[in-house]
């Protein structure tokens, strides 16, 4: 089969398409286990299936399945007395199929009753935001989106409408368009199990009166019925557990206090922000601070997973006040000048604020009531060099929510590993984001089937001898190595058009392999290019030493080497790397906005040593 590519008007460049064979390691399980012959049956295939690919549940009868539908995909029958089997062809279609040789299995298998501190969630960031955080659309459609996708935190701020009669959603202070809050919670009602079954947490970020509040409270308890759970006190000692809670949704905010129309952290974040979120005569500035936030985001998509400090002042998040008026000990704070709408009170479950007295004084457990602080990804960065072992011990028993700086006006993100390392469980993304530092969160939930919950390693839930818990900062030995075998890609050709990479010949191929992780884990490493091939074969093998394998991830690009200008991008994934599954595995690619390509496949194998 040949492709012609048109160089100029009277010449054209043709190239023979090369038929895509087996690569060498899979000629030789195929030959090992069939025997010599040139088919498999249906115990070889288990035998292969148990020995290499690690299934050692595996039946005859699963393998036969197996068989029985390559063969009918390929429509024709090889018939021995003994039954049907697999030629080399049918194998090599079977190892790159993903529905029946995945890289990571797609089902619930971690213990889903500790209570939801001990598990990371999957969190949204001002989940409403169509773009931007100063001049995008307010919408219930990036909340569906998300909750498809399996996020299970999804976060909304509440503000009175222009007539003070009604709630709406949009980042107050910009120039983002509102939606009705009832439109949000209803999308919420009808798409929260989405995913899975596993409860929706919904973050208020809180702007409203006590009579406003009220109506939000009936807002919630009409759109979801018996749905929505709260518990009987208003302070819990111990969260739920996320299988309590299955197809339940809770609300969590700080605790109601007096409602203020201009808020005094909200009034230096526009002072920090040259006051561009004043009002209309600002608007001027909003291009200028959007192409400077374009330059940031561009260099955090090509970051390779270092984390970016910053030194600015710290972002201080509407839910976060010095106010803490739900429990002191287990006892109601009733100094609010103003009543707080008792049924709004009664209906949320996780608490959230920051104590007065400074973050030492937050990170403090009290032993008769749980809660919920959050910190900007400065002080998070901050506090760990100073409290990294408090963090610990706090996240064992409480909720620490992590949200990006006040200055990502283009919905950029950060590395999410610094809070993970610490215990952090809802590390907040803007999800209408982009960049390497989403694709990580994605990959991170893909653990577990993709339900939204992850269970946090033993080590950030343990004490030791003497009360102690995990140090962030001390080092440890690699724990476990993994070896990958990146041997070819396909389906490209199938997914895009024949110029799209490059006018005038194939693309060249190459593949970038890592490990994005705790610092001492991190690395990156490439193939070489493949010239003019749309089904390139690299058969090249890596190893990464791991210290942290329960937080690592495996990092796979694609890109096309072009010698006269930048790479072009093709398709990346992540996957943990405990949720690997040993053996030869087809490993399908998404693209820069994590949608799957329906076609493009690496075959990779994963072994652990």
């Amino acid at each position: 089969m040949m492709g012609s590519y048109r160089l100029c008007l009277c010449f054209t460049r043709r190239f023979q398409w090369k038929e895509v064979q087996p690569p060498r390691d899979v000629k030789e399980a195929f030959a090992l286990y069939a025997q010599g012959h040139p088919y498999m049956n249906a115990e070889q295939l288990r035998r292969f299936l148990v020995d290499i690919q690690g299934e050692s549940a595996t039946t005859v009868a699963d393998a036969q399945a197996v068989i029985d539908h390559f063969l009918h995909m390929s429509r024709r029958y090889v018939v021995r007395l003994s039954g049907s089997f697999l030629s080399l062809e049918d194998f090599q279609r079977f190892l790159f199929s993903e529905e029946f040789n995945p890289p990571v299995l797609s089902k619930v298998h971690q213990d889903m009753t500790a209570p939801l501190s001990q598990y990371f969630v999957y969190t949204g960031h001002n989940s409403y935001l169509t773009g931007n955080q100063l001049s995008s659309n307010s919408s219930d459609v990036p909340i569906k989106k998300a909750l498809h996708k399996g996020v299970k935190v999804i976060e909304l701020d509440i503000w009175p409408n222009s007539a003070k009669d009604d709630v709406h959603v949009y980042h107050g202070g910009t120039l983002t368009s509102p939606v009705e809050l009832i439109k949000c919670l209803r999308t919420i009602r009808d798409y929260a199990f989405a995913s899975s079954t596993y409860p929706v947490v919904i973050t208020l970020e809180d702007h409203l009166s006590p009579n406003l509040q009220d109506k939000v409270a009936k807002m919630v308890i009409q759109t979801f019925g018996d749905v929505i759970y709260y518990p009987k006190s208003e302070c819990l000692s111990e969260f739920p557990s996320p299988e309590a809670l299955r197809n339940r949704v809770i609300l969590s905010t700080k605790a109601p206090g007096e409602y203020r129309k201009s808020r005094t952290s909200r009034n230096r974040e526009e002072n920090e922000s040259e006051g561009i979120l004043a009002g209309k005569e600002k608007v001027t500035n909003l291009k200028t601070l959007l192409e400077n936030e374009d330059k940031e985001y561009n260099h955090e998509s090509e970051n390779d997973g270092e984390y970016i400090s910053d030194d600015d002042e710290e972002d201080e998040d509407d839910d976060d006040y010095d106010d803490c008026n739900y429990c002191a000990g287990g006892k109601k704070d009733n100094s609010s000048p103003q009543t707080v709408a008792p049924e709004y009170r009664r209906l949320i479950t996780v608490t959230a604020g920051k104590p007065k007295g400074g973050l030492r004084k937050a990170l403090k457990l009290d032993v008769n009531w749980v809660r919920r602080l959050s910190l900007s990804e400065q002080e998070l960065e901050r506090a760990a060099r100073f409290y990294g072992k408090d963090i610990v011990r706090f996240t064992q028993k409480n909720l620490l929510r992590i949200y990006p700086k006040g200055t990502r006006f283009n919905s950029s993100n950060y590395n999410p590993m610094i809070g993970w390392m610490h215990g952090a469980q809802m590390v907040a993304f803007n999800m209408q984001g982009y960049g390497r530092y989403l694709w990580l969160m994605q990959g991170f939930f893909r653990a577990n089937g993709g339900c939204g919950f992850v269970k946090k390693p033993d080590f950030l839930l343990n004490l030791g001898p003497n009360d102690e818990v995990f140090d962030p900062q001390t080092k440890v030995p690699v724990r476990k190595i993994l070896k990958v075998k990146v041997y070819m890609s396909d389906g490209w050709r199938l997914d895009f058009k024949p110029t799209h990479f490059d006018s005038y010949s194939p693309p060249d191929f190459y593949a970038k392999v890592g490990i994005a992780g705790v610092p001492a884990d991190s690395q990156m490493k490439r193939t070489k290019a493949i010239e003019d091939q749309w089904a390139p074969v690299w058969e090249e093998e890596f190893i990464f030493p791991l210290t942290m394998p329960e937080l690592a991830l495996l990092r796979v690009e694609v890109h096309e080497y072009d010698i006269s200008d930048k790479d072009d991008f093709g398709g990346q994934t992540c996957l943990p790397v405990t949720e690997l599954r040993p053996g030869i595995r087809a490993v399908p690619l998404f693209d820069q906005k994590g949608i799957k390509f329906p076609s493009v496949r690496l075959l990779m194998r994963f072994q652990f040593i």
